[in-house]
């Protein structure tokens, strides 16, 4: 992955029953400012049909710079690290870079 490639973040949350519904309520506080953010491209959360608790977020970076940027931020910081990541039973995030198509 290089500097100024794109840079597609894949995050599954896994989370109770009981905290299911403020983990959603406080992704859907950080949607808004993480897509004010000028390196941020997209931002969506998906849901398991199979498992309800299990969410993952699809965010899309203009490059690595950018995301460094959004996970400095204070609200990627209050928000997932000091609201959500207690709330989750597990969370895997990979980071995926364009693949070479020629």
């Amino acid at each position: 992955m290089g500097a100024t490639d794109p840079v597609v973040v894949l995050a599954h949350w896994h989370t109770t029953d009981d905290a299911l519904d403020t983990v959603l309520a406080q992704i859907a506080a950080l949607r808004p400012q993480s897509l004010a953010e000028p390196g941020c491209l997209d931002y969506q959360a998906f849901q398991s049909v199979l498992d309800p608790t299990h969410l993952v977020l699809v965010e899309h970076y203009r490059d690595a710079a950018a995301l460094d940027e959004h996970l400095a931020s204070p609200h990627y910081q209050e928000l997932v690290m000091g609201r959500v990541r207690p709330l989750l039973t597990d969370r895997q995030v990979e980071l995926l870079a364009p693949a070479p198509t020629s």
